[in-house]
């Protein structure tokens, strides 16, 4: 059976190749990978598109938009806290959650708009 996804012979264009490598070379994509990681659990990048909705939302408004425990929800703000996506303030017994990131809130909302116009072909 005939692949035709992949090139019959080898060969490459070098001034291209090495561009491309000059630019992967400036950036670290253990860490950008890490923060696709962390966003490709389903309950987490539901509580990250809650905050793109939002100023900022606390534990309890967090635990009943994704229909959890305050723990639960808690669980996944504070790995996004830890990773630099979300910041928080305690005021008075309420914890706040917001997304530290304008660019992670385009990203997510570029990433919803892009599901609305994907089309399924079976």
């Amino acid at each position: 059976m005939e692949r035709v996804d992949t090139c019959d012979i080898f060969c490459y264009d070098e001034h291209k190749v090495n561009r491309v490598k000059e630019k992967l070379n400036k950036y670290d994509f253990l860490d950008m990978a890490q923060i696709f990681k962390l966003l490709a659990d389903h309950t987490r990048l539901k509580v990250a598109y809650a905050l793109c909705n939002e100023d900022e939302l606390c534990v309890c408004d967090v635990a009943n938009i994704i229909g959890s425990t305050m723990a639960t929800a808690s669980h996944h703000l504070r790995l996004l806290r830890n990773m630099g996506i979300a910041k928080y303030r305690k005021e008075g017994k309420l914890v706040f959650y917001a997304l530290e990131d304008e660019r992670l809130i385009q990203m997510i909302r570029l990433a919803i708009e892009h599901q609305k116009e994907v089309v399924v072909v079976e």
